[in-house]
């Protein structure tokens, strides 16, 4: 794989952490995870959204933008970085919780800081439907993510769905990963694999036939 920087993209609960995770044992990369429980806001947020999302959400914007500064020029790479996360799309989330006067002043925050971020050599975005999300969800049982609506999970996976429907910024792989399961199916990861040792430019589409 010659690929120095992947970004895996997703809805809360699509597996990014596990795949990034997975892949960095695999071929012996750098992981690069977004710090959640750093967020002090966040418990707060998913039990009261209107009174705490521009706190939650500057708290992550700038806390994704330090990490972004983190990352090597890409000469000095030695070897393979892996994101759970792209910079951008901090602004699906803020699109979704802030009302018209923060998201005005979220965006000029936003643009001054994204013009330092590193792009990555490809986007995975890992699409799955609103149910599996909430399954996922139910599954890892994170104490701040129970008070979490099925409404605002499906409100965020048609935000990130348009999201990615215009993306343009680099490389992108589109995962159907509805029906698989990559953390604990070895075949389903190992195909999912070998779709990255293929080249990508452009979009590209993944639908994995479901496993009887």
């Amino acid at each position: 794989m010659r690929l120095q920087y992947i970004a895996i993209e997703g809805v809360i609960g699509a597996g990014k952490t596990s795949l990034a995770t997975r892949m960095a044992e695999k071929f012996g990369g750098r992981l690069l995870l977004e710090l959640h429980e750093e967020n002090p806001f966040l418990p707060d947020f998913y039990r009261d959204p209107r009174h705490y999302a521009f706190s939650t959400q500057m708290f992550f914007l700038l806390s994704r933008y330090r990490q972004q500064q983190e990352i090597p020029q890409r000469d000095l790479f030695q070897q393979l970085l892996l994101a759970d996360y792209i910079f951008a799309k901090d602004r699906i989330f803020a699109s979704l919780t802030l009302e018209e006067r923060e998201l005005a002043l979220y965006d000029k925050v936003a643009k001054l800081l994204e013009r330092d971020i590193p792009p990555p050599d490809l986007v995975i975005y890992l699409q799955s439907s609103t149910e599996r999300l909430m399954a996922n969800i139910r599954l890892r049982n994170r104490s701040y993510e129970k008070p979490m609506a099925e409404e605002y999970i499906r409100d965020l996976n048609e935000a990130y769905n348009r999201f990615f429907f215009n993306y343009t910024a680099t490389p992108l792989l589109v995962i159907n990963a509805t029906e698989i399961d990559f953390v604990h199916n070895e075949q389903d990861f190992d195909e999912l694999v070998a779709q990255l040792r293929r080249p990508i430019s452009g979009v590209q589409y993944y639908s994995p036939a479901k496993n009887l």
